[in-house]
């Protein structure tokens, strides 16, 4: 039986879509089949980081709504053999979708494949709630900034109330410059409250933002010390949750 993740954060601008990209590449190229699913409504993106948004047909409110299966929502990710994906809407939904929905979809996924991500929109809105059905797991992306720090710790218990016990965070976008400088928190402040259940820093890097634009996931280059973080992120991911069985 697969595992379901919510990949969540308190405010934009984390990096949330682009982690879940690399991370459900990288399951991928571990060997395990992953399915990438995209559910902030109206304001998608992760079909651009993933370079499909021109083969998109059905989204994941069509088969919500009984317009299409499940299969023919799932786009195979040609360039990463495993690899699936299911777009959101580009409007909000018209009809009533609630966390249930959502977790009725992970069952039935969850019998053919190992790992499905759930890109979910920022905040603590119906939205993210929604994206939490039906989830083993929360990851939530954080950012060396106050406020991204304060959020994140009201979103661990939003994810806690809809169930959600396991959870661990992805500290993005350190810039040890600012740091030192001290127009940032310093690293002891950014991980004080959540240190023990850090799975990974992601370093700022301009390779990580030219790739998003290009639509090629940065773990695409597989001899990097980018990829080797995403390789050890993914196992210690893996790990949480085989502690939690």
């Amino acid at each position: 039986m697969g595992k379901a993740i919510v990949i969540a954060s308190g405010k934009g601008g984390t990096g949330k879509t682009m982690f879940a990209a690399n991370i459900g590449t990288t399951l991928a190229r571990q060997g395990h089949k992953t399915v990438l699913i995209d559910l902030d409504t109206g304001l998608r993106n992760l079909d651009l980081y993933l370079g499909v948004e021109n083969n998109i047909v059905y989204d994941v409110n069509d088969v919500l709504n009984g317009v299409c299966r499940i299969r023919q929502a799932l786009l195979k990710v040609k360039s990463f053999p495993g690899l699936y994906f299911m777009a959101a809407s580009p409007q909000k939904p018209t009809g009533e979708i609630t966390p249930l929905h959502i977790k009725v979809l992970c069952e039935k996924l969850k019998k053919k494949y190992d790992y499905i991500i759930i890109d979910a929109p920022a905040g603590i809105d119906d939205g993210m709630i929604i994206a939490t059905g039906g989830c083993d797991m929360g990851v939530i992306v954080v950012t060396p900034e106050y406020a991204s720090l304060r959020n994140a710790d009201i979103v661990k218990k939003t994810l806690n109330e809809q169930g959600i016990q396991n959870i661990c965070y992805i500290v993005n976008r350190i810039d040890l410059d600012l740091i030192e400088s001290g127009k940032a928190p310093t690293f002891e402040e950014v991980t004080k409250n959540i240190r023990e259940k850090i799975v990974g820093i992601i370093k700022e890097d301009e390779n990580i933002h030219v790739s998003t634009n290009l639509g090629i996931p940065i773990v695409s280059v597989t001899d990097t010390y980018i990829a080797a973080s995403f390789m050890n992120m993914a196992m210690r991911i893996k790990k949480l949750l085989d502690d939690n069985k």
